[in-house]
């Protein structure tokens, strides 16, 4: 009987034995599978790990303000995972600080021209099917064939600009990729075309017609997903021109990446009307647009007709600061009816107050249309660093920085 429970203790602490070893064993095992910080190591040392755990690496390389060139950025497999046989590692390397040969290389210039684009209507038609001047529809080119916008978007892809958005400009914020330069749409009026809307889906969200504006910007969203679409859209009264929809409209243009401006209620040329219809004209808008989508839309003015014509202008104050209803309202920049490009944020005699814009519609190259702006714009436009912290230009442009920017200056 005692032999027996002796047998019984002896095979328990057996494997209680083989136990503690089994684990002891796989604790090893998978101490060792475990991934490291490679911030510290040199590229030959982390060669010979990756060789060592029979991983698949992977470098790529960018710049860095404060990781010394060579150093390790990031890895895409954190410190402590467990590794697998053939796991792909992908390391970020810094090549160091920026420096004068890699801003010489993209020509970088971040105090130069950019380009906001007036548009107003895209009608589905055919540049053969009017009898205008490549694509405009009417004599002044405020409307705009559905091939010619489709040409003009790719016209600015192909020639290295990168949309952002109109708010992010005037507030000095411009995220574009290093060697790109900046480009900002605009529609005035808010036409049906501009984001025609032919019913709804099982789920009652909007469907868009590919042939209207904003049909055609999320068309190019998908064929070039680094153009960055985006659109602000100045609206008066009649919104979209589509009552049973608008609403809808306003709040899927908002979640899905555009923006929303005040155009005026009545499209009155505020030269023509005193201060207090002016007022009424600004304020009535924004309580309108206050209505639909709360804080969600810009305080920006597309003057109707461009009026005021001048800064100084009694009525011009009001566009900027009034009330209406007993509600009070600020304007942070306002736009002008286009002719040409506008200054950088960051140039001296930038004035978000008043802009200029660029008339999108064909002359032959003459007065100031689209391929006009552009010859011009090869010499003056604004080129990126890709860093939206930093204020990168020549030392021979710096007569044109203004005073005490808020970001990093860098000359070359």
């Amino acid at each position: 009987m005692e032999i027996r429970k002796n047998k019984k203790w002896i095979v328990g602490l057996l494997i209680l034995i083989i136990f503690i070893i089994l684990i002891s064993v796989f604790w090893i095992i998978n101490k060792d599978s475990k991934m490291i910080d490679l911030k510290d190591k040199s590229i030959s040392e982390i060669k010979k790990y990756v060789e060592d755990k029979k991983l698949i690496l992977e470098i790529k390389k960018e710049y860095h303000k404060e990781i010394s060139k060579d150093k390790v950025i990031s890895q895409n497999i954190l410190p402590g995972s467990i590794l697998e046989k053939n796991q792909k590692l992908i390391i970020i390397v810094s090549l160091g600080k920026k420096d004068k040969v890699f801003y010489e290389k993209y020509r970088v210039n971040e105090v130069g021209n950019v380009p906001i684009m007036m548009y107003h209507g895209i009608q589905n038609l055919k540049n053969a099917d009017t009898a205008y001047t490549g694509g405009n529809v009417d004599k002044d080119g405020y409307q705009r064939t559905l091939e010619a916008f489709k040409s003009d978007l790719e016209f600015y892809y192909q020639k290295d600009y990168r949309m952002i958005r109109l708010n992010d400009y005037v507030n000095g914020i411009i995220d574009v990729e290093v060697g790109k330069s900046p480009i900002i749409l605009t529609f005035d009026d808010g036409l049906k075309n501009n984001i025609r809307v032919t019913g709804l889906d099982e789920k009652g969200n909007i469907i868009i017609d590919p042939n209207s504006a904003v049909g055609v910007l999320e068309g190019f969203k998908k064929k070039y997903p680094d153009f960055n679409v985006t659109a602000t859209f100045f609206l008066n009264g009649r919104l979209f021109e589509q009552p049973e929809y608008n609403e809808k409209i306003l709040k899927w243009l908002i979640d899905n990446g555009y923006d929303i401006g005040n155009h005026s209620y009545g499209h009155s040329n505020l030269t023509s009307i005193d201060n207090s219809d002016t007022q009424k004209e600004i304020g009535r808008l924004y309580n309108l647009l206050e209505t639909n989508i709360s804080d969600k839309y810009v305080k920006i003015v597309a003057l109707p007709f461009g009026s005021p014509y001048e800064a100084s202008h009694p009525n011009f104050q009001y566009v900027l600061k009034g009330t209406y209803e007993g509600k009070g309202y600020k304007t942070i920049a306002t736009l002008r009816v286009g002719w040409e490009s506008e200054s950088s944020p960051f140039n001296k005699n930038f004035d978000r107050t008043f802009l200029k814009r660029i008339r999108a519609y064909d002359n032959l190259g003459t007065e100031f249309d689209i391929e006009h702006n552009f010859k011009i714009l090869e010499k003056t436009r604004y080129i990126s660093d890709g860093d939206k912290e930093t204020i990168v230009l020549p030392d021979g442009q710096k007569d044109r920085l203004q005073e005490k920017p808020s970001l990093e200056v860098i000359t070359y």
